[in-house]
Order: C-alpha cells, then sequence, then structure tokens
C-alpha cells in the first residue's frame, strides 16, 4: 500500500534517493539561513529588538543545513548539486515572494514595511516546514539514524512559527494590518504553486532513482495535483491566519551556541 509513510521509508533506505533528500534539504536551510543574517544585520534603528531574534532564526537555520549534511556523512555520502527545479527557495525568490536577494546584498537599511514583508513571507514558508517535520515525526521521530535530528529540527520549526505570529501580530496592533493580509494572500497563493511544482519535481528525480513504474509515479503526481486543488480552492487559508501562539517570545534570547545532536 503506498502511504507517506512507505514513501519516506522507500527513500530513506536508499542512498541515492536520501543525498538527493538532504542535499535539497541542507540547500534551502542554509539559504534560509543567510536570508536571516542579511535581514538581522540591515533591520532598521526602529525595529532594533528584533535584530537577535531573526539572527536565532538564521542560526537555526544554518544548523538545520549542517545536521542534514552530517546525516549524508554518517552514510558515507557527499551532497550533490540540487536539480535547479527542485530548489523551493530560489524559486520563491524568482517567485517574487519575500525580499530579494539583490536588496539584501546591500549595505542599506531595510524599512519596516520591508520587515513586514519578510515576516509574511515567513510566517507562509513555516506553516509548510512545521506542517512537513510534524510528519516526518510522526514517522519517525524514535528511528535510530534520524529520529533525533527530525525532532529537533521540528521543534525548531514551530518556533520560527510561533515568533512570525506573534511578531506579525504586534504590527498588525501597531497599524500594518491591511498590508499584512494583503502579503499573505499573495505569498500563500505563490508557496502552493511552487510547492506543488518542486513536489513534482522531487518526485521525478526520486522516481528515477528508485526505479518506480509508470503507475506508481502517476499516482504520486495524481496526489501532487490532488493536494494543490484543495489548497487553491481554500486549504491555503491555514497559512495566512493569526493567533497570539502559546510558545509566547520563541525566539526570545538570540542565537543559541546548543550543541546539535549526534547524528
Amino acid at each position: 500500500m503506498l502511504s507517506a509513510r512507505s514513501l519516506f521509508q522507500e527513500i530513506l533506505d536508499n542512498d541515492d534517493s536520501f543525498r538527493l533528500f538532504c542535499s535539497i534539504a541542507a540547500s534551502g536551510e542554509s539559504q534560509g539561513g543567510w536570508e536571516n543574517g542579511r535581514i538581522a544585520a540591515l533591520v532598521p534603528g526602529s525595529q532594533r529588538e528584533l535584530a537577535p531574534k531573526i539572527a536565532r532564526h538564521g542560526a537555526d537555520e544554518d544548523k538545520h543545513g549542517r545536521i542534514f549534511n552530517a546525516l549524508m556523512h554518517k552514510r558515507g555520502l557527499e551532497p550533490v548539486p540540487v536539480p535547479p527545479e527542485t530548489d523551493y527557495t530560489m524559486l520563491l525568490e524568482r517567485g517574487g515572494i519575500g525580499l530579494t536577494h539583490e536588496k539584501l546584498r546591500r549595505d542599506e537599511p531595510l524599512t519596516v514595511e520591508d520587515i513586514v514583508t519578510y515576516l509574511a513571507h515567513s510566517r507562509v514558508t513555516e506553516q509548510r516546514a512545521s506542517e512537513q517535520m510534524a510528519l516526518l515525526t510522526k514517522y519517525f521521530a524514535d528511528h535510530p539514524d534520524i529520529g533525533k535530528a527530525v525532532r529537533m529540527i521540528s521543534g525548531d520549526e514551530d518556533n520560527h512559527l510561533a515568533y512570525c505570529h506573534e511578531e506579525l501580530l504586534r504590527f498588525a496592533y501597531a497599524g500594518h494590518g491591511h498590508a499584512i493580509h494583503r502579503i499573505l494572500r499573495e505569498c500563500a497563493h505563490a508557496e502552493i504553486r511552487i510547492y506543488r511544482d518542486v513536489s513534482l519535481a522531487v518526485m521525478d528525480h526520486m522516481g528515477r532513482i528508485l526505479g518506480w513504474s509508470r503507475a506508481k509515479a502517476a499516482l504520486l503526481r495524481a496526489g501532487i495535483h490532488a493536494a494543490y486543488a484543495y489548497e487553491r480552492l481554500g486549504g491555503w487559508r491555514r497559512m495566512v491566519r493569526l493567533a497570539m501562539p502559546q510558545r509566547r517570545d520563541a525566539l526570545g534570547g538570540g542565537p543559541e551556541p546548543a550543541a546539535e545532536p549526534a547524528v
């Protein structure tokens, strides 16, 4: 029977598919680390209290990238180049979502509007990350090789999502509610389309590596399209709702030098 668990297990059990999965994940996390690091350095003076939290976010993303690389090295594997069509973060930027790398490379302070855009973009993408890691935790929390890493990354992603909710609500109370609502909707509609395209590309690569039959590949493609149809019809709304999280000040205290799990 084809299920999310059996699919992940198949990818995990094969060195080549596992290496591609971890390479894609490590690249995306490292890119997120760089972006957050630059945003923290360019925060406008009126929002300097946010800088340590943004830096903490970036430090977490860098840590996740190192964890995925460590999981490969533990199996004697080296990263492989990430196929462009599977590069989620690059495709989001090309789609005009979030702050451009051109802007982040300048040594010019960002505006409050830029910070609102960053937080809204992060709220949408961290929803996806939190859900993906929750799924992996459901099936592999006790796995001897990846369980500890999955649990740590999942907890971090939940913290990132809580932080985005709390900060966006603070900006909404300060008068930015209309802009936040607009940007969240734009980001959500773009993200679900890009996530569909990336998912199709990743499954295509995995299918070639694992030798999937045409029927199995077609079934997986149909599932991805069905998930997109659900999100397009209304599932996207979960990505734009704001509620005060139970985890308050989830990224308080600045970057953590905490030890990474031994993987």
